[in-house]
């Protein structure tokens, strides 16, 4: 019963009006995170889940069932498999045939012929091996013979289909019944898509020459003037605008990202575009493999919170000192052995971790240091976990053109008492160790493909006549975002509201959109059974959205980056007026081991595996079970997608970590340690180093433990005086013109770029005469005989004044 309320609770209102007693609000449960020996998430992270992960993901779960009943899929009375190639292509090319009827139930009687051929005809085959492998064969078959195009000029038709709009806006409550028609259309565009996009070693040839032709296709508009992304971006519009709400936004939003992930490339794909691109620059290569590096980094013990724990012992024996001593009792070792230092975790950002507070550096010691001062522990004490340091820093140290200045001006004021600008070659005067040093900075100096652009378009802004038009390269890439620069804010927003009413920690509110149309049945859940799965679906559907949004917005800000960094800046700008940087606090700010360990799946009912074996009778129990999986993949592989969008968002933009520190993220971000995985680990890190500088003394003394972590495992930047806060960067007068002055470089890049007027008054003129008299013009065939007429007329009858040259002088 306990865990049908717990899953009850995250229903909307209609939905609880139909369970058998309304659910009362219910204290989320602990997890094991609380445990100190958390084991270690063997997660690898990747441009996405396995691939039958992905088609499950896809699947609507009440569609299996009645297609399992239907008679075979059969052609002239023998099965799909046994069918050669000519027979197969005939009975598709009979299928396309028949979406081109007036008659709508017809259209999509057909449609879900071809949806059953693309799930891999499960009707015919053994297992899931063959549903797969029919699947992905299926799917090839049908885009060769032009069935992608066909269902496009059909989903052009529903999403213009004002009857259905005007119909889903009358109506109370919104439900599957309403979108049956696009939920069919997308989920064939999914698994067409899906499929062809995943290569595998034993293709065929003529499937790998379809498969670029295919990501070709999506990327530059053939049929249509814009990329089929941007129809997906105006339908997730359409929606939060309210004007569509019926659209199944689940199946949008991973159809959406499956098209970027398709067209611009995954993570390794970036890296090498990026290797070749600084080739193209002149630039030295990347000094490490940023994925392998990851890949490559072990967790580190979470911080403990022994000092916390002892402290509220004392408050409840009545002391009110709020300091604790560095040399403390053995009874207090024994509170903090028997007691588990993590059972306050649920409690709110101020309840949880008071870091204002004036605690001392014995507040959080390192456990080599701890042992030196605290007496030894009893023999029969299980042993603590001892930190292990790392042969080596696993990144190369980095240092900017910045850096290099900051350091010679500030040598340069000391030694001599005068600075000389930028330049950063003349080292008169300054003693031999400045020279060493200097040295040993441009020994790691670092030069992105970010300063070259900012470079370049400083000067093309500066000179635009001398350096004449620039040569931009029709990339994907390049032209997704000239198709969404004027509704780009739009599209922004949208994604965020979608996230923000997809989120956990949001409570459901009446004036918030409804993201639940693709998952809610007709008729209400009547049983305690029905009510119970219906609350598993719900915060299923939930965790892909949230999964589909964050990898596809960190795949927008990674590929815009790389085409150019203004790109990349105006969609950060736009994500962070919208209020993205708070979104993802609250995101974090819940239980997050209670989240990555969630079993919001029934396990009898995934596919392919409900399509091959026979479905059990569902009781309490089976829907309790969920997988044996430690984790839920889909929900860290969000976690650390959220976390690398903040860190974009904020990275050497001081006005933006100022908001981290007003929304008082350290604490959030901390209890975010708790999840022993190496790569989410690393980008909180990242994130608490950028504003330790403004957190004060105090926080640093009582957090060592994390700042030794961040001395370990983030990329050391040289002169970087983050764990002193004397940096000159952290004087906070400068941050509302820092957010100005970049977005006026960013509206200057899009207005020289993307705004060409077709006179331009920077148009070069040719005012040399023997240029001009010399050029040969086409003159009209009739104006030799009358060219005498017309010098007389225009010429000789004119009177010159002469006289009106004085007035211009």
């Amino acid at each position: 019963m306990q865990r049908l309320r717990a899953l009850a609770a995250v229903l909307p209102p209609e939905i609880s009006v139909g369970m058998c007693q309304p659910p009362p609000p219910l204290t989320p449960t602990r997890s094991p995170q609380g445990s100190v020996d958390c084991p270690n998430l063997e997660f690898e992270y990747g441009d996405a889940d396995g691939h039958g992960a992905e088609l499950e993901l896809y699947r609507n779960r009440r569609n299996i069932v009645p297609l399992r009943v239907q008679p075979q899929f059969s052609v002239q009375g023998r099965r799909w498999l046994e069918l050669d190639g000519a027979q197969q292509k005939a009975y598709v090319m009979h299928l396309l045939d028949g979406l081109e009827v007036v008659n709508r139930d017809k259209r999509l009687k057909v449609a879900r012929a071809i949806l059953y051929l693309a799930q891999g005809v499960f009707g015919d085959c053994d297992n899931e091996g063959d549903v797969l492998h029919w699947s992905r064969h299926n799917s090839f078959l049908l885009y060769r013979l032009g069935t992608f195009t066909a269902f496009l000029e059909l989903l052009n038709m529903e999403i213009d289909n004002s009857q259905a709009c005007s119909s889903a806006l009358r109506k109370p409550a919104i439900s599957l019944a309403d979108s049956t028609e696009l939920r069919v259309l997308l989920s064939v565009m999914y698994l067409m898509v899906e499929n062809i996009r995943v290569e595998q070693e034993t293709d065929p040839p003529e499937w790998k020459s379809c498969r670029e032709t295919f990501r070709v296709e999506l990327s530059f508009p053939m049929h249509t003037e814009e990329p089929f992304a941007l129809l997906l971006f105006t339908m997730v519009t359409k929606f939060c605008s309210g004007h569509a709400p019926h659209f199944p936004m689940k199946k949008v939003l991973l159809l959406l990202w499956k098209v970027l992930l398709f067209t611009l490339g995954g993570f390794e794909a970036l890296q090498t575009m990026k290797v070749r691109k600084r080739e193209e620059l002149g630039l030295p290569p990347l000094p490490e493999d940023s994925i392998q590096v990851m890949r490559s980094m072990r967790a580190a013990s979470p911080p403990t919170y022994s000092i916390e724990l002892v402290e509220q012992q004392q408050q409840k024996r009545g002391h009110r000192s709020r300091r604790v001593r560095p040399l403390m009792k053995q009874d207090s070792l024994d509170i903090y052995n028997e007691r588990d230092p993590f059972k306050n975790d649920d409690a709110g950002v101020d309840e949880e971790e008071n870091d204002d507070v004036d605690s001392g550096i014995e507040g959080e010691l390192d456990l080599m240091e701890r042992d030196a001062i605290i007496p030894a522990m009893p023999a029969q004490r299980p042993p603590i976990e001892r930190v292990s340091f790392p042969k080596g820093l696993p990144w190369a140290p980095k240092v900017r053109q910045k850096d290099i200045e900051h350091f010679l001006e500030a040598s340069r004021n000391k030694f001599i008492g005068f600075t000389l600008g930028q330049d950063t070659e003349t080292l008169i005067g300054l003693p031999r160790p400045i020279h060493e040093s200097v040295k040993t900075l441009k020994q790691h100096k670092y030069v992105s493909i970010s300063d070259v652009q900012i470079k370049n378009e400083e000067e093309l802004e500066k000179c635009p006549m001398s350096l004449g038009e620039e040569e931009v390269q029709e990339t994907p890439c390049e032209i997704l975002y000239r198709s969404m620069l004027y509704n780009l804010p739009q599209y922004m927003i949208a994604l965020l509201k979608i996230l923000l009413a997809a989120a956990p920690t949001s409570k459901a509110k009446t004036d918030s959109i409804n993201i639940l149309a693709d998952v809610l049945p007709e008729e209400m859940p009547i049983t305690v059974l029905q009510s119970m799965k219906l609350g598993i679906d719900v915060n299923r559907h939930k965790e892909i959205i949230v999964k589909s949004i964050s990898a596809l917005l960190l795949l927008l800000l990674k590929h815009f980056k790389l085409n150019h960094i203004y790109q990349f800046e105006y969609v950060s700008q736009h994500l962070v007026f919208a209020n993205c940087i708070p979104l993802i606090l609250k995101f974090f700010n819940q239980n997050i081991m209670s989240y990555i360990t969630a079993k919001n799946s029934i396990s009898v009912l995934d596919y392919p595996h409900c399509t091959v074996c026979d479905l059990p009778e569902l009781t309490a129990e089976s829907l309790e079970a969920g997988d044996n999986n430690q984790f839920c993949w889909r929900n860290l592989f969000s976690c650390i997608n959220l976390l690398r969008i903040l860190n974009k968002l904020t990275k050497w933009k001081h006005s933006r970590t100022m908001m981290l520190v007003v929304f008082k993220s350290a604490p959030i971000l901390k209890r975010a340690l708790k999840v022993k995985q190496a790569m989410m680990q690393l980008y909180v890190l990242k994130l608490l180093k950028i504003q330790t500088k403004y957190l004060g003394r105090q926080w640093r003394k009582s957090n060592m433990k994390t700042m030794s972590a961040i001395y370990q495992k983030v990329r050391h930047r040289m002169n970087d005086d983050w764990a002193y806060g004397n940096d000159i960067d952290a004087r906070p007068w400068d941050f509302q013109a820092e957010e100005c002055t970049l977005r006026a470089n960013i509206e200057a890049f899009n207005s020289r770029r993307y705004d060409k007027p077709q006179d331009s008054e920077f148009a070069p003129v040719d005012n040399c005469l023997q240029s001009v008299l010399g050029q040969r013009l086409e003159l009209p065939e009739d104006f030799h005989c009358s060219y005498e007429l017309w010098l007389e007329r225009e010429v000789f009858s004119q009177p010159i004044r002469w006289e009106e040259l004085l007035h211009y002088q």
